[in-house]
């Protein structure tokens, strides 16, 4: 019997195991899952946490309930991933072999690799919402913030979920005026891309909306290092920017074991065919979801179409046939804008988020590029989905390769 092995429980990971159990073609393998923890967390949950709209249960369940039963899963740090001996050893000394090896690892928030950042205010005046703990503290800390400056920064791409900063300033705005507090309450967006977003067409929508908002955008700010005595970012060009309150999103690396297995770049993130997700110079190891390199949104709906992408080539695999070139880079993202409202992109390596009705053409009912409540719903609605349907590897009626249907395709290509 031929042995798979999916390091990581994390969306991608888990998601993949329910969907190749249910395939003909699985017949004569053996399936083996390793992650570290044995919580499954609703990450786009975290966002909301902050603002009482989610619960903490409702964002963190056991991973064992959303694995299939015929799964071999062990619940180990991975030491080493050893190619040349298809095997992955675990740091309790065990060693497992496989055929075909399919690296889900994602990636983890490190507030230690900014000095100042990790300190004595941290969870105090300094939080993050990027992990369950910080999100939970950060809750605490708002609802006790009633006047002041509120600094949202990250400090380098690439992140999970690059729209979740923004949608926290635009919740933020939406909360103190809920409060009767927003005229005491300056919100600053300082990130070190040039505009609010990483794709221009976006980018200027969104910032416009930022600013019809009140809240400030200080770009191409690269962090070098916090005062949190003085209460202070500083960057590397020598600017500086007072705070009261920061929500730090602090660099992202990759797993550890990346490093130690000598396969990442400098940020731990492996090598990977931007088309069919094999990690480069391998031919029996692939890696989805947040792991990668690509040039893609590290994101839940960017997982859940690579795992489409993967579950297609897997028959040709099996059947010693050339991998077709099928990830595109599509990425579906609701952003949330506050006051029950949202807006929805759609877009892939070469094709810049438009306008238009999703998923049909004059029928949506989601708008693209465009506030409405109805994208707003459907991002509320996901966490049922999520739940449901994502993680338990039922197929979605949204397709892995992004569609054109709908768009005002003018200036489509980027």
């Amino acid at each position: 019997m031929k042995r798979l092995v999916i390091l990581g429980a994390g969306t991608a990971g888990t998601t993949l195991a329910n969907r190749l159990v249910k395939r003909p073609e699985w017949d004569g393998w053996h399936l083996t899952v390793i992650d570290a923890t044995r919580e499954h967390y609703y990450q786009p949950g975290f966002l909301l946490l902050p603002f009482g709209v989610y619960r903490k249960e409702d964002v963190v369940r056991p991973k064992r309930y959303y694995l299939p039963t015929s799964a071999e899963l062990i619940f180990a740090e991975v030491e080493r991933i050893r190619p040349d001996h298809k095997r992955v050893e675990l740091a309790d000394g065990r060693k497992v072999p496989y055929d075909v090896l399919v690296i889900a690892t994602g990636t983890d928030v490190h507030p230690e690799e900014t000095p100042g950042l990790q300190e004595h205010e941290w969870l105090r005046s300094i939080h993050t919402f990027y992990t369950f703990d910080g999100a939970v503290a950060l809750a605490r800390a708002l609802r006790t913030f009633k006047e002041g400056r509120l600094v949202i920064n990250i400090v380098e791409m690439p992140i999970k979920c690059p729209v979740a900063p923004l949608e926290f300033a635009f919740l933020a705005d939406w909360y103190f005026t809920h409060r009767g507090l927003r005229d005491r309450v300056e919100i600053v967006y300082a990130t070190p891309l040039p505009g609010a977003f990483t794709r221009p067409k976006a980018s200027e929508m969104l910032g416009n909306l930022l600013a019809e908002r009140n809240i400030k955008v200080v770009s191409e700010f690269n962090v070098m290092e916090v005062d949190p005595d003085k209460r202070l970012l500083r960057s590397y060009d020598e600017q500086e920017i007072e705070y009261d309150l920061l929500v730090s999103i602090p660099l992202h690396l990759g797993a550890e074991a990346i490093a130690r297995s000598e396969m990442g770049d400098e940020y731990n993130f492996v090598p990977t065919d931007r088309h069919t997700l094999l990690a480069k110079g391998y031919d029996d190891i692939f890696v989805l979801g947040d792991a990668t390199d690509l040039p893609a949104s590290k994101a839940g709906s960017v997982a859940h179409f690579q795992v489409d992408v993967f579950v297609e080539n897997f028959r040709r695999y099996v059947d010693g046939l050339e991998l077709l070139p099928l990830f595109d880079g599509h990425s579906n993202c609701f952003i949330e804008t506050g006051y029950g409202k949202g807006v929805l992109i759609d877009f892939n390596y070469d094709v810049e988020p438009l306008p238009g009705m999703f998923p049909l053409p004059g029928v949506g009912p989601m708008p693209l590029l465009r506030e409405s409540r109805v994208n707003h719903w459907g991002k509320l609605l996901f966490h049922w989905v999520y739940w449901n349907m994502l993680l338990r590897g039922h197929e979605l009626p949204i397709p892995a390769r992004m569609s054109m249907a709908g768009k005002e395709i003018e200036e489509a290509v980027s």
